[in-house]
């Protein structure tokens, strides 16, 4: 080969961040296939070989030494085999030499498009293996394009879509802005590998803390739970490993820095942090903070299968007083569904003054059938044997990050 053919080689590597042993090779059945396609046929073994110092490839037709000829694509006889090769003996491989003087432009043209084809499906692979085996990630991406439905991004030469289902609400996006998206899956489709990226995604905010928080990197605090309503509020729960670290200081950091630079990539979402307990009652009272659970009951610990079929899921029955019931909801219902999603626990709100009810038709439940005046809703049918009522105390949990006055109204 010319040098010039080996800079060709090495230009289309780096522009299609390719290997050049794959481009060598797409080369290779390129001029295979053109040769077969005008002096061959389609059966015929043919093998290439791109010698160093040669201006042209050179091409041989491979065929097994025999005693009896049947297929002369791939075969031939001892005697004609020695004429070639004079110690030639049954069942070796001979190569002939089958160079054409000059090659045809039609053959020229369907080599051209062999290697194109060739060259753009070791791209899809190179693309394809590159983002594989980083899943689960974090990609900095750079805004291409914005549409009413979806953003083009441009992720280390890759374009890449994101829908709007994928986008913070309210988040502006500009030609030029740099931002990080979770990559959750890479699918290989017809038109190439497919990249599902999301800024939405409850990973994101995981990712982004172990980036931002040295102990959630090193595995010091340990991320146990994430709830996220996307541009508005994230819950995470923590547990740190290390007795003499605290985590929620150390996710928060000193005078909020470290949750500030997560909470600012993220479009100014709101991120709780609170620290996980194995009490469920402790969990739940901290994960509907900042509002004052004044007790919790466990109606049922454990995700089961009842015998009708049915899924019963954990449930807890929640007890606040009428001034922090607002609070302990949240706007729109979203305190106490981020605090479901953080603990698993289907939770019901009661207000304090119906507890002592509450727990005389839990005691009426457990003593016989469930009477007509028990509501099903206050003492569902799947109460567990041992369901037990445990006060909490009255003040509200610290939170991560400060809460605003209309925000505790709301």
């Amino acid at each position: 080969m010319r040098a010039s053919f080996l800079a060709a080689i090495n230009q289309i590597c780096s522009d299609k961040n390719v290997s050049p042993d794959q481009v060598i090779e797409a080369v290779k059945q390129a001029i295979a296939t053109a040769y077969r396609k005008d002096f061959g046929n389609k059966e015929q073994e043919i093998r290439v070989d791109l010698e160093e110092g040669k201006d042209m490839p050179t091409i041989l037709l491979v065929k097994e030494v025999v005693d009896d000829v049947e297929n002369e694509n791939f075969e031939i006889s001892v005697k004609d085999a020695r004429k070639i090769k004079p110690n030639a003996e049954t069942g070796d491989e001979i190569t002939i030499d089958v160079t054409p003087i000059e090659y045809g432009r039609i053959a020229t043209q369907a080599a051209k498009q062999v290697i194109l084809q060739k060259l753009q499906e070791a791209e899809k692979m190179s693309l394809y293996q590159m983002f594989k085996d980083r899943e689960d990630e974090l990609l900095t991406a750079t805004v291409t394009k914005t549409d009413p439905n979806w953003v083009t991004l441009e992720i280390e030469g890759m374009t890449v879509s994101l829908p709007w289902r994928e986008q913070i609400p309210g988040e502006h996006y500009y030609t030029g802005k740099r931002i990080r998206v979770y990559l959750e899956t890479v699918e290989m489709t017809g038109k190439g590998p497919q990249l599902r990226i999301s800024r939405t995604h409850s990973n994101l905010v995981k990712k982004l803390l172990e980036l931002e928080i040295p102990e959630v990197r090193n595995g010091d605090v340990e991320i146990k739970a994430i709830a996220r309503d996307p541009g508005f509020r994230s819950k995470v729960a923590v547990l740190s490993h290390d007795p003499r670290i605290d985590p929620i200081g150390a996710c928060v950091g000193q005078k909020g820095v470290r949750i500030q630079a997560v909470m600012e990539e993220i479009n100014g979402e709101r991120v709780d942090m609170i620290e996980w307990s194995e009490d469920p009652i402790k969990l739940i009272s901290l994960a509907l903070q900042p509002a004052a659970i004044s007790a919790v009951i466990i109606i049922n610990d454990t995700e089961h299968i009842d015998d009708a079929g049915r899924k019963i899921k954990k449930r807890a029955a929640v007890f606040v007083e009428e001034a922090q019931r607002p609070m302990a909801i949240g706007k729109k219902g979203q305190n106490i569904r981020l605090a479901t999603e953080l603990t698993s626990f289907e939770l019901d709100m009661y207000n304090y003054e119906e507890l002592p009810a509450f727990k005389a038709k839990l005691s009426a439940l457990r003593g016989g059938a469930l009477s007509d005046e028990v509501s099903v809703d206050a003492a569902p049918a799947e109460v567990a044997e041992d369901a037990a009522a445990t006060e909490v105390p009255g003040e509200a949990p610290v939170v991560a990050t400060e809460e605003k006055t209309e925000d505790a109204a709301a």
